[in-house]
Parts: structure tokens; sequence; C-alpha cells
């Protein structure tokens, strides 16, 4: 697959003498830049990483979180009472450092992390340019404006996980007990709490590319629009269980916040499917 793959790049970029071990070259140094554009990303970030730390890592468990804020408004402007407003985060949360190099390896997790995340639309640029020339004209028209919309798709996901699934997490599990004669303390590790907080901002992301993946599976004829309808409610109960497990309060309003961009983000996966299969269709027609 490998080399079907290196053929049609050469076949489609304006050196067509290009060896394999060329075209080897050519990935490397896409790649060089990438992780060049994270670097930069990352210094920048190194040098506010105080700032970036206190205000934005630890956002989903400081009480003045925009996300508790916003929530408890909506509830009180919607007569729901006190139905989304979240309990407070215990006075005192602290993170606890237990190496050496703690601090020093979680700044610069921070710095990585965070500059992938910023360099993501170039990183995909990077990749959608070593594979262009193996795609053929009819691809390219249907793969056009594809840089904006997997980078739309991605941070769409990754804001949904910071400022919606991170508070809910958080909060649940800073607020959950265990024992009542205080013989355990609560003070999760620093790289614990990274790697939650990075799994649900990168997962959300990565989960949100489900319409481009419809389209995708749709265009290579893996899936069709009848496929994803008719799995709909078996994808309609697994959303509600996630949502479930995630959501602190049994109360259906809370659970209603998870549920409903997860739906939505599901049908609109559908009608992209359904689009590109008409349109398929259609051209195999005439």
């Amino acid at each position: 697959m490998a080399i079907s793959f290196f053929n049609k790049r050469t076949r489609g970029s304006a050196n067509a003498e290009m060896s394999f071990v060329e075209h080897l070259e050519e990935l490397r140094w896409h790649i060089v830049r990438s992780i060049l554009a994270i670097l930069v990303a990352a210094i920048i970030i190194f040098i506010f990483i105080d700032d970036i730390f206190d205000k934005v890592i630890m956002g989903p468990v400081r009480n003045d979180f925009i996300s508790y804020r916003l929530l408890c408004d909506l509830s009180h402007s919607l007569n729901l009472g006190d139905a989304l407003c979240l309990p407070p985060i215990p006075d005192g949360y602290k993170l606890l450092g237990n190496t050496v190099s703690g601090p020093l390896m979680g700044a610069i997790q921070i710095g990585v992390v965070g500059g992938f995340i910023a360099a993501f639309p170039y990183i995909f640029w990077e990749f959608w340019k070593f594979i262009k020339p193996a795609l053929s004209p009819k691809e390219l028209k249907y793969s056009r404006n594809a840089i904006f919309w997997v980078s739309f798709f991605f941070f769409m996901g990754a804001a949904f996980g910071y400022f919606i699934l991170g508070p809910f997490t958080f909060n649940f599990l800073a607020n959950f007990t265990l024992g009542k004669e205080g013989h355990y303390t609560y003070m999760p590790s620093l790289s614990d709490y990274m790697d939650n907080l990075i799994n649900l901002v990168l997962g959300c992301g990565i989960a949100f590319e489900l319409p481009v993946l419809a389209y995708v599976l749709t265009k290579i004829g893996l899936i069709t629009p009848r496929f994803l309808t008719t799995y709909r409610k078996y994808a309609y109960v697994s959303i509600l269980i996630i949502a479930a497990i995630i959501t602190p309060s049994p109360d259906w309003t809370s659970q209603m916040i998870v549920f409903v961009p997860l739906v939505i983000l599901y049908e609109f996966a559908v009608g992209v499917s359904s689009r590109v299969y008409r349109r398929d269709q259609k051209a195999l027609n005439n």
C-alpha cells in the first residue's frame, strides 16, 4: 500500500522522477517542519508558563471558572433553580508533586501538548501537502477546505472537553468522598491531573472529527447513511450512558448538557454522509 501511495504521489507531483527514498526524504521534512512549529508554540507557552498554569491548566478546578458561572446563570435564567450549578470545589485544592523534576516535567508537558494544539492547523497543512499529489482531480475537488474543517472540528472538540467535560469531571472527582472519618486525604498528583485534562481535551478534539470521518468513510464506500440511521438508537443509548457517567448529578438537565452536543454531532455526521452519498450516486447515474 505504501508503494502504491508513493507511485500516486509521483504521478501527481511536478517531479515524476522521484524515487521511494526521495519520497521518504520529503516526508521527513514535512515532519521536521511540523515539529519545529510545535517547538515554537511550546517556547511561547513556556515563557508564560506561570500564568497559563494558574489560569488555564487549573481553570476547571477554580470556583471562578467561566463554565461554572455560565452554567449557573443559565440554570437561573431557565427557572431551573440550582440544577445546573455545580457544587464548589473544596477549598485548598492542591496538586501533589512527589518527584524532584515534577515541576519542570509538568511545564514541558504543558508546553508540548499546548504547542501541538496551537500548531494543529499547520501540522495538518503539512500532512495535506504531502498527500495532495497522490489525489486525483476529483478527490481534490471534494476535499477543498479540508484544512479548515478538520481544524474547526478539532478546536471545537477541544473547547468542549476543556469548558464542559473538564469542569464536570474534575468537580465530580474533587467532591467525591471516601469514608466519613477523614482517613483519606484527596490530593491528586500533578501528572495524574495533567494526564486526565489532556485526555479530555485531545480525546474530544479527535471525537469531534466524526463528521469528517463520516465524509471520508462514505466517499470510500465503507459506510452509508442507511448504516448510520439503522444503528442510530444504539448510538443514542451509548451517548446517554457516557453522559450519565460523566455528569456528577443524576438530574436530567445536567446530563443533557453533555448528551445534546454529542447527539447533534452524530446527526450532523449523518447529514454529511447523506449528502456525500447522494452526490456520488448522482455522479454514477450520469
